[in-house]
């Protein structure tokens, strides 16, 4: 996996409801996931290891990085604590948080 990213389905740009067939405007649209190659900077130090030491660190090294739409108004996610416990993140497409 390359990039996860998690967007509440009230962003102005969903709630446009636009498809513009364009992956640089739509993933701002929509909850996406990435295969492929990841970025550097999620990685403290990331942009001045080696290959092998970025990939040793949990980083995704590719010639490719595709983004797929997974978002929708029905979207529940839940983080995993350590112990096992699961945590509300996103309730019917939107923050079920306060950040």
């Amino acid at each position: 996996m390359g990039e996860a990213a998690l967007v509440p389905n009230s962003s102005p740009i969903s709630q446009r409801g636009h498809l513009f067939y364009n992956t640089l405007f739509d993933e701002n649209a929509s909850c996406h996931i990435a295969l492929g190659n990841a970025y550097r900077d999620t990685i403290a130090g990331g942009e001045d290891m080696t290959d092998e030491e970025f990939q040793s660190h949990g980083g995704n090294k590719s010639l490719i990085h595709t983004d797929f739409m997974i978002g929708s108004a029905e979207m529940d996610i839940d983080g995993i604590k350590k112990d096992g416990t699961r945590e509300p993140v996103m309730r019917q497409g939107e923050w079920a948080i306060d950040l």
